[in-house]
């Protein structure tokens, strides 16, 4: 069983880093704004503001940062600024043994995702498919929050997950199957492929999600997937949004699920609202979950934080 972070409270201390692509100070201070109305206090990591051009500031500094926050005590929950480019050049500099030993709350999607693996296989840790710094704004739906604090600030077990009103869950291939969540987007996801931080996805429930891709890209990143073994002995896969990815050559992202995803014949999930969508449900990566496409349900059946 993965190790669980403490639960999230209010008047706890949030780490900031930037851990990919730069953000405008605006934006970052925005943010950091939200956090403390919410009642939390800030940290900031030395080099959230860096800008370095796609990156914001050396893999090694970025590294550091991270486990700055990792080390110190007073810090419950680690929020990256965002995604974008160049998480995957921190993860060979980065002390597993440390965030083993010293668990906190890892949250993210995009270019984040393969943070959220590695820490799940290197150091057993449940992290969190879920906000980002940029996503702490006054118009962010409240689904959004809710889904973030269900998961970080509760011990609700079981826990059935599920959209927002109007966007339901779509079954594609029957099947009841359990085991822990892995994955989130696509291209961070394959990019993992041939490194010595490779998702282990036997046993496990894949998770999907991908944006601005046309629908052939989403194809060609499959169908890597398939060569590599991804799908062959998963116990299941959950299909996210495709945000704003285009047609190509008339087929559409759903064309791709029919005729590529179903006839995998896996327990398939389609729809799930994460990620880069306007709404996001909040995934416990390595958390123990039941996906039952019989009853079209997804359950995360253990708490994600401990006391």
């Amino acid at each position: 069983m993965a190790i669980k972070p403490q639960i999230l409270r209010p008047g706890d201390t949030i780490g900031i880093v930037t851990l990919g692509s730069p953000l405008y100070p605006d934006v970052i201070n925005a943010g950091i704004q939200t956090l403390e109305n919410m009642g939390f206090s800030v940290l900031l990591g030395k080099y959230v503001y860096s800008y370095s051009g796609y990156i914001a500031a050396t893999e090694q500094q970025r590294a550091a940062d991270l486990m700055d926050m990792f080390r110190n005590p007073v810090v419950k929950a680690i929020i990256p600024a965002r995604g974008g480019v160049g998480v995957e050049g921190i993860i060979q500099y980065l002390d597993y043994s440390v965030i083993a030993q010293n668990p906190k709350i890892l949250t993210g999607y995009s270019d984040i995702t393969i943070l959220l693996n590695v820490l799940y296989i290197w150091a057993n840790l449940i992290t969190f498919h879920s906000l980002l710094l940029i996503d702490f704004k006054p118009t962010t739906p409240e689904y959004n929050m809710d889904q973030f604090f269900m998961a970080t600030s509760t011990l609700t077990s079981p826990r059935r997950l599920e959209n927002p009103p109007g966007r339901p869950l779509i079954s594609r291939v029957p099947g009841n199957v359990t085991g822990p969540i892995v994955g989130g987007n696509l291209a961070s996801f394959v990019g993992s492929i041939g490194t010595p931080f490779e998702v282990d996805t036997r046993g496990k429930i894949i998770l999907i999600e991908e944006v601005h891709e046309p629908v052939n890209t989403v194809y060609r990143y499959i169908y890597h997937l398939i060569a590599a073994g991804k799908f062959k002995d998963c116990a299941g896969i959950i299909m996210g949004q495709c945000s704003h990815c285009q047609p190509a050559y008339d087929k559409t992202y759903a064309d791709l699920i029919n005729e590529v995803m179903v006839p995998l014949n896996k327990p398939l999930m389609t729809n799930l609202a994460t990620g880069h969508g306007t709404y996001k449900m909040a995934i416990p990566i390595g958390a123990e979950a039941n996906l039952n496409t019989y009853e079209n349900t997804l359950t995360i059946l253990e708490p994600t934080v401990r006391i």
